[in-house]
């Protein structure tokens, strides 16, 4: 598989067989509906009629992320936390990811980890006390990354550079950033580019591995209309 990231229409070519065969079983099967809802974000990024805008971007992106990650919790009612899920769901694409898409992914964007990795904004642990000496220890990262690639650390890689998006994200929804604002214009333009192609691969692994396993309640599924009740879900293979 060329690193290229595939257009939507191009991934949901690929999707259409095993829709169509799970759809015959149970047509509101729920990875049906993650698929579809992250298509639809991606979508929405890939419009060429639309400027390029990273801060846009990067939400529909996480969004789309979002669909295929997102849990329920049956006993609060109400989603369980974001960061506790997205963790989750890379373990198990790492099990499931049979074609080394991910491992393939991150060797090809190395020097690109690496900028993300080292640059203290984007780093929570800078956050809790910013200035120069925990911006120098948050940079340090760039000193065990080559250990990481060596050893082939590509859950540890992974869930850092993940953490380091999901930071701007924060930013961006509470409102701890400034609409097309100067300062993060680069680190933004690099977790854009990063996401986007991660998107991708995580969508082909549930393509290509996962589309019968069981990823868990959804949040706000579809309704049945006439009794007001999420629709019954189709038995799947255990986590």
């Amino acid at each position: 598989m060329s690193m290229e990231c595939l257009s939507v229409r191009e991934l949901r070519r690929r999707w259409k067989p095993t829709k169509q065969q799970l759809g015959e079983e149970y047509p509101d099967h729920p990875t049906i509906i993650r698929l579809h809802r992250s298509f639809s974000w991606l979508a929405r990024c890939q419009d060429e009629q639309l400027p390029e805008d990273h801060d846009q971007h990067l939400l529909f992106l996480w969004i789309a992320f979002n669909a295929l990650y997102g849990q329920w919790d049956d006993k609060r009612r109400e989603p369980l936390p974001d960061r506790e899920c997205w963790r989750k769901f890379v373990d198990r694409l790492l099990k499931l990811d049979t074609s080394h898409y991910l491992s393939r992914l991150l060797k090809a964007q190395r020097q690109a980890v690496r900028d993300i990795l080292d640059d203290p904004y984007v780093s929570k642990f800078f956050w809790e006390d910013p200035g120069e000496k925990r911006a120098k220890q948050s940079s340090e990262t760039k000193y065990v990354v080559p250990m990481w690639y060596e050893n082939g650390d590509w859950d540890l890689i992974l869930k850092r550079l993940i953490d380091r998006i999901y930071l701007q994200r924060c930013q961006l929804v509470h409102g701890a950033a400034t609409y097309a604002g100067n300062l993060n214009r680069r680190s933004l333009q690099r977790s854009v580019a990063m996401l986007r192609q991660l998107l991708n691969v995580v969508l082909l692994i549930m393509i290509d591995h996962g589309a019968r396993q069981d990823w868990g309640t959804m949040c706000y599924p579809p309704l049945d209309k006439t009794r007001m009740r999420p629709k019954s879900l189709p038995r799947t293979e255990s986590q």
